[in-house]
């Protein structure tokens, strides 16, 4: 390991703890030289699934894409950003489940959708109108509408009046 610092490459490891769902191991370092003191994080390198574009260019499945576009879909809400880590660590769980060397950038998107949907109905609207490329205010009434339409509750029934 390379000390940020000063670049010396001999440190040692004041503390060690596993990452949260035992995900990665985060360690403090000291460097020999300056005495600096930085963090490490080790995650196990796992092999994803590759990423089929819609034009059929196949790229590396990106556990930050994934992320900053989940944080951008909810940008400006009151959504902490460990729901958005959250999520993606379910869409890793889900592709490590599933098997398979590829999986599509619409299912990809749309499994992410359904994460979305569940903690925040503005931030699917958003993540959907960039994943279905909407172009017209048009294409935005569907998803609201069946979202107020899921949301509405039937009215009571109507009792008779006593007399």
């Amino acid at each position: 390991m390379k000390c940020p610092f000063c670049g010396h490459q001999e440190e040692y490891v004041v503390d060690s703890r596993m990452g949260r769902n035992r995900e990665f191991i985060r360690r403090r370092r000291e460097c020999f030289k300056c005495r600096g003191r930085y963090t490490t994080y080790e995650y196990i390198e796992d092999v994803m699934p590759h990423v089929v574009k819609r034009d059929g260019r196949r790229e590396s499945f990106n556990r930050q894409k994934l992320r900053d576009s989940i944080l951008k879909a909810c940008d400006k809400r009151s959504l902490a950003i460990s729901a958005a880590d959250d999520i993606v660590s379910e869409i890793e769980t889900q592709l490590h489940e599933r098997g398979g060397k590829e999986v599509s950038s619409a299912e990809l998107g749309e499994t992410t959708m359904v994460h979305l949907r569940k903690i925040d109905e503005v931030a699917y609207v958003s993540f959907l109108s960039v994943f279905k490329h909407f172009t017209t205010p048009d294409e935005f009434v569907a998803p609201v509408k069946e979202i107020e339409k899921r949301d509405a509750k039937p009215a009571p029934p109507k009792q008779a009046a006593r007399r």
